[in-house]
């Protein structure tokens, strides 16, 4: 689809295709990038979308244990420090 670079007072911009903007769920507001000589332009996500599931899967895997099996103490803690 080919489409024109329109004046928006001190901008410019594009109108984009009702079906287009269905297709791809753009709604009110978007990100843009640029990539090269290309114009990406992305639905908004929240801020830790999907993190639940992501979280639920790691759980089912048994992969959500800690990495560290304690307190990493160094000689300071173990022979000069005093409570």
């Amino acid at each position: 689809m080919k489409t024109r670079i329109v004046r928006i007072g001190n901008s410019q911009g594009i109108r984009i295709a009702k079906y287009l903007l269905e297709q791809t769920g753009l709604r009110d507001e978007v990100e843009v990038e640029a990539q090269g000589n290309q114009l990406v332009i992305r639905p908004v996500t929240a801020p830790r979308a999907g993190w639940k599931e992501a979280f639920q899967a790691m759980a089912e895997a048994g992969d959500d244990k800690m990495l560290d099996e304690g307190p990493v103490t160094s000689r300071f803690d173990e022979e000069e420090w005093e409570w």
